[in-house]
This record gives structure tokens, C-alpha cells and sequence, in this order.
């Protein structure tokens, strides 16, 4: 066999995609489950929404596919994710997008989507009672401490309250918002602390910084999904916190982009997501005037922005991995 071959089939040998990815499906499930409330207040015709969450079912699905090859055959990689006291925390995302399709499938089919919800809820549960508590122990890198602390206890929380309202167990989902809530308090002055005063987060990484404004926005809507879908003086003021961490972060972006798009980027989707569906529920609620809109634009522009870089990285070939 001619060397040059050899050397081709070696190069497309071994590409696979890490667990961090599934963050795209976190954020495109959410601007389509944003969009479906649109549909429901008349906001949007009824497709808009379901379109986009047929589409993030195909894309959690390949995600999952990857996933799983990556155990079977490059299992010391995945292990090093695993091991590894900051990127540990993204395994969280496969239980917060099982709970997110779930809710996605509801209207479709009940059991199957119930299903999911609860493999969600339970494998989340699971991940932060065994990675999380068992920082407790002492020895935790103040460095690891990125906005990546969120998505084991706050982000996961969220994301099965909001499912779990969606599907109408309205006191369970309070009952997972009550616990992202005060994880959220209780995480984030060291996340703060530890984006202040030590060493910058890395070009290729500072994308996560976005993690940052997904709290209040995601708080806010997992809050609706348990109450009812009231808007009240609670869910105005987490939408107050998430817009100032907005404007923080918008001043960031140029440093955030420095070293070009990144996979990265995609932390700032489940905030931006969630940042639309906010802007849907004021307008719904004639609250705010031209706030809502204006989030509501502003969170799917952004969103199409995220998926524009990933198109741009897949032409480039820079989207897919060689597991080390």
C-alpha cells in the first residue's frame, strides 16, 4: 500500500468528539423549547419550535453515538475527562439533555418521554452525589474552579425542574429548582473568586466564561415550568441578574473570541437559550415593553451565531477530535 495512502487512512482514523459537545445540545434544546412557548402564547407558528427540537433530537442522538464509541474504543480518553477535576463536570450534561429530550418528546409520546425525564433526574442525581460530595474531602484545585462548577448541581437541577414542569410534576420541579437555586448561591462567589484572582482561563477555553448568565436566565425558567408559568416579582428578578451578567459578558466577548471560535462558545448557549424564552414570557405577559423582544432576538441571534461557528470549524475540519 503506497505511503501516502497509508498516511491518508491514518489521518482520518480516530476522530470522535468530546463530552463537552453536548452542550450544543443543551442550548439548540433549549432555543427549541423556547420557541414552542412562543408557539403556545401565539407568539410564533407552531413549527419554529418543533423543527428546531426535531433537529437537536438528531444531534443528541449522534452525540450519544460518538459517546459511546468514544468508551468502547478510546476508553483511557474518556477516563481523563472523567478523572479531571474541571472537565469531570461536563459528563453532567448527558443526564441535563436525557431530561431536556424528554420534554422535547412529551407531546409525542408520554411514556417513552417520562422515561427520560426520570433516567435524567436519576443519573444527574448520581453524577453530582459522586463527583461533586466527593470534593468535600478536601484537596479541590482552586484553579477548576470555572464556571464549569455550575452545570453538576445548578445547571442539571434546572434543566430536570423545567423538564419535570413540563411534563406537570410541578412539585418535583419545584423541588429541583429549590436545589439548583441554593447550589447556584453556594458555588458562585468561588467561581468568582477563582475568575478574579487567578491565572486567565486559556484562549480555547474562555467560552465557558458564558456558563456565567446561564444561572439566572435557566433559574428563571425552571421557576415558570414549577409555578405554573407565572410571571412574578422572583422571575423579574433573576431576569435582572441574568441581563447584568449579559452586559458583563458582552464586554468580555472580544477577549472571550481572542483566539478565534471555539467549540468553547457553545457555554454561553443554555443562558442565551434561556435568555429568549424570558424575552417570550414578558412579552407574553405584557411586561417590560420592549425588554422581552429584545432578549428574545438577542438570545436566538446569538444561537445562530454559535451554530455558524461550528458549520465554519466542520468546513475547516477542526470540528471533530483525535482522541489523545
Amino acid at each position: 500500500m503506497p505511503s501516502s495512502l497509508q498516511s491518508e487512512q491514518s489521518a482520518r482514523r480516530g476522530l470522535s468528539v468530546p463530552v463537552n459537545y453536548f452542550a450544543v445540545a443543551l442550548g439548540t434544546g433549549a432555543l427549541g423549547a423556547a420557541w414552542r412557548t412562543g408557539a403556545s402564547k401565539g407568539m410564533a407558528p407552531e413549527w419554529v419550535g418543533e423543527s428546531i427540537l426535531a433537529f437537536n433530537a438528531v444531534v443528541w442522538l449522534l452525540l450519544v453515538g460518538f459517546l459511546v464509541h468514544s468508551v468502547v474504543k478510546y476508553r483511557a480518553w474518556v477516563r481523563s475527562f472523567w478523572e479531571h477535576p474541571a472537565r469531570t463536570c461536563f459528563f453532567s450534561l448527558i443526564p441535563a439533555t436525557t431530561a431536556q429530550m424528554g420534554a422535547a418528546l412529551y407531546p409525542y409520546a408520554e411514556v417513552p418521554a417520562l422515561t427520560l425525564v426520570v433516567l435524567g433526574a436519576v443519573g444527574q442525581l448520581y453524577f453530582a452525589s459522586h463527583r461533586i460530595a466527593g470534593t468535600w474531602r478536601g484537596g479541590y484545585v482552586p484553579e477548576a474552579a470555572s464556571p464549569v462548577l455550575y452545570l453538576p448541581t445548578v445547571a442539571t437541577n434546572f434543566a430536570t425542574a423545567t423538564a419535570m414542569g413540563f411534563v406537570g410534576w410541578h412539585d418535583m420541579a419545584m423541588l429541583f429548582f429549590g436545589a439548583g437555586l441554593i447550589s447556584w448561591f453556594s458555588v458562585e462567589a468561588a467561581i468568582l473568586s477563582r475568575l478574579r484572582t487567578l491565572t486567565p482561563l486559556p484562549q480555547g477555553e474562555r467560552g465557558i466564561i458564558g456558563i456565567q448568565m446561564a444561572p439566572p436566565f435557566v433559574g428563571g425558567n425552571a421557576y415558570l415550568a414549577a409555578n405554573g408559568g407565572t410571571v412574578d416579582w422572583f422571575f423579574l428578578v433573576l431576569t435582572g441578574y441574568g441581563i447584568l451578567q449579559l452586559f458583563f459578558l458582552m464586554r468580555l466577548l472580544p477577549w472571550t473570541l481572542e483566539g478565534g471560535f471555539s467549540m468553547s462558545m457553545w457555554g454561553f448557549s443554555f443562558g442565551m437559550a434561556s435568555m429568549a424564552a424570558s424575552g417570550i414570557r414578558l412579552a407574553a405577559a405584557g411586561s417590560l415593553g420592549l425588554v422581552g423582544p429584545a432578549l428574545t432576538v438577542a438570545g436566538t441571534a446569538f444561537l445562530v451565531f454559535l451554530w455558524v461557528g461550528t458549520l465554519y470549524l466542520a468546513v475547516k475540519g477542526r470540528l471533530l477530535v483525535r482522541p489523545s
